[in-house]
Formats: structure tokens, sequence, C-alpha cells
């Protein structure tokens, strides 16, 4: 059934939960058919109220703080796969007791921490730490350089001529990350660079992370090889597989509704000015950048047909994002739904020029809104 928009208040970020399920049976199916862990990373969805849903299909969480790290002990009940760019001295011993995994960004770090780890694993063998290091293969098909981590100079990761011939005694996983909503043929070459650079280290390792990036509820993604090379390269080198995307559990889930504020005209351009922002509350739509899908509205403008410059509530000059078109004229009051905004898009939201953040709620499956939060003065406040 469709959702009734007119029970939802605005601004408000609303998650169908008949869609995040659907996700989530899919991924359930390609990790029982691969033999791997696909976990969920919150750096693309936390939506905590939420994780009940997602307890059901999938055994862990990825974190890259310790905060998430906590949201992930608290609401789902798992111990974190943690990767943090660089661990903090007076965190580390907390994220110690409170992760299963943790991956190193680099070989200093190692060298800085591994006695932490080594007596904290000595003294409670009851929930020992299994350690990694984070690799760069010095491949990636990501063609924004903000979200590659394989330019020249990136900070993540080490390369192959850090390493010697084994690996450091206590580290027993290697972990890659150099996708980012890509497909599985994309994956199928970075394994190849991977192995071409790390294959010895490999078959030394006990788990290989194989980080996020695999889009695999977007229509078109071949499945089957994903399943064919998860299982092909567990088996050449012996060892666990361990996936955690990010967009691809809350991937076209959900939306945010906004309302039509004002109508303006400027040197021959229709603008509407809507309750909400590009750069608070869709950043990655600039960033990336890319043009959210409105349900109902024509992608790109069509001659004869109303069409609108869409403008954020922000003083932000580039605060905007266009041209749609529309079938009828838009008028104040008007409600706008941008399509695909629950993956990494609450999770980066901001309260520039003070302006509240979007509530959130779930269209639950037996078709009612829930609403979870809402936001005011004390949460802009708080940041500050």
């Amino acid at each position: 059934m469709p959702i009734d928009f007119a029970q939802i208040p605005s601004p408000c970020f609303v998650l169908e939960e008949r869609l995040l399920r659907q996700n989530l049976q899919l991924i359930r199916q390609v990790m029982d058919e691969a033999g791997c862990q696909i976990i969920l990373a919150l750096k693309g969805f936390s939506m905590y109220s939420a994780f009940p849903i997602v307890g059901e299909y999938l055994p862990g969480a990825t974190a890259s703080s310790l905060n998430e790290i906590k949201l992930i002990n608290e609401y789902l009940g798992y111990r974190a796969h943690t990767y943090i760019p660089a661990y903090q001295d007076e965190e580390f011993g907390e994220v110690l007791e409170r992760s299963s995994h943790l991956t190193f960004n680099s070989l200093s770090q190692w060298e800085r921490f591994k006695q932490r780890v080594n007596d904290y694993n000595q003294t409670h063998p009851e929930k020992t730490v299994s350690c990694g290091i984070r690799v760069n293969p010095q491949y990636s098909e990501v063609e924004t350089d903000m979200y590659n981590p394989c330019v020249p100079g990136s900070r993540l990761g080490v390369t192959r001529s850090h390493f010697g011939d084994t690996l450091p005694t206590g580290i027993e996983g290697i972990h890659f990350h150099t996708l980012c909503e890509n497909g599985s043929d994309v994956l199928e070459r970075t394994l190849e660079a991977l192995e071409s650079r790390f294959g010895d280290l490999l078959h030394q390792a006990k788990w290989l992370n194989m980080g996020g990036g695999h889009l695999m509820t977007r229509e078109g993604y071949d499945i089957p090889k994903l399943i064919s090379l998860v299982k092909a390269i567990k088996e050449k080198y012996n060892l666990d597989v361990i996936l955690e995307p990010g967009s691809a559990i809350a991937w076209r889930t959900g939306y945010l509704v906004s309302t039509v504020l004002d109508m303006v005209e400027s040197q021959g351009i229709e603008v509407a000015i809507l309750n909400t922002s590009f750069a608070a509350h869709m950043p990655d739509t600039l960033e990336m950048p890319y043009k959210p899908r409105i349900l109902g509205a024509y992608h790109e403008p069509v001659a004869d047909k109303p069409t609108y410059r869409l403008g954020g509530m922000t003083c932000l000059a580039g605060d905007f994002m266009g041209d749609y078109s529309f079938d009828e004229p838009l008028k104040i009051g008007d409600t706008l739904v941008f399509d695909d905004m629950i993956h990494y898009t609450m999770v980066k939201t901001t309260t520039f020029n003070g302006v509240n953040l979007p509530s959130i709620g779930i269209w639950q499956a037996n078709e009612r809104f829930k609403l979870v939060k809402t936001f005011g003065y004390e949460s802009f406040k708080d940041r500050l």
C-alpha cells in the first residue's frame, strides 16, 4: 500500500519497514549462500530505532568511533567490529572491552597498542579481541576523490611496500575498503589487485574483511558473482570473510518529506524554497554530487511543463538543487518527497544556521506511521 504522507510531519525522514526487511532478507540470503558474515556499517545507517529489525537478520555491526561502538552494544547487543583511523589513548581501553574485532589503520598504531591488546586478551580469555590491519591495494574504481581511499597520499590503509614477508605477530586479519556503491564486477577486479600484492599474506590470515560499498540490493547487481567470489577466496586462502555494506542495508528504504515554503522568480528561473536543506540535511547531494529523485516529479526539465529550481532554507547561496519539472505548478504548502534518503543522510545532518533537524519516523508494516523523534532548540544548542 502507498504511504499516506498526509500523516507525516514535515520535514521528516521516514523509513519504510517493508522495504528495509526486503533488503535484509536478500542480504541474509547472500550471507547464508556464500558462507560469510555480512554486518551493518553504522557509518551508513545508524537509525537505532530500527536496530531490532536489523538484528533479526544480521549477526554483527561495524563501528568507526567509540560512540558508534556504544550504540551497537546498547541497541544490537553485539560487541563491535571496530576500525578507527587512529585510536586515542584515553578511549582505547573501552574500545577493547566493547569490541570483538579491531582493525588498525597503520603498522605504527599496531605497535603502539599491541601490548595493551595482548594484556587484555590474556586477562579476558572469555572474550578475546581479534586484530587486523587495513591494507591499501592501490586499486579503486571510485570516481570521486573524496570517496576514494586509494588516491596518492591516502591516509587509509597500508601499502604492500611497508610489509615484510609475514603478517606482524598478533595480527589475524586483513581489511580493505575501496568500493563505493559498486557492483560485484568491481569487487572481482579489486580482489585481483589485492591478491597480486597481498596474496602471500592472505594465506597467513584467519579472516578477510572486504569493507563496504557492495551495493547488492541495487537492481541489476550480480549477486551470483558476489557469492562465487566470496566462496572462491574463502576456499583459496582458508579464511573467514566479512562484508560490511553501508548503503546496501537501507538502499531505497525511505524518504525525506518536505514542504514548499515560498515561491520566487529569479532572473527568469522559478524557485521553490523548502523547509529542508540540501546542505544541512542532504549534504551528500552537494558533496558527491548527485541529484536526488522526487516522487511524482520529472528528474530532468521537460519542455512545456512547470519547472523549478529547489532551494533549501539556509542562507548558504549554494543550498539549492535544480531543475525539476512537474505535471502541475507548485504552490506554497505543497508536499515534496525526496526518495532514497535513509542511508548516508541522517548520519550526516547538521544544524547549520540553527535550522531544525528533520523528524524521524517509521512507516510500519501494519501501515501505520510511528514518530520516533523530533528535534528543536535543545538539539541545536547541545551541538555548540
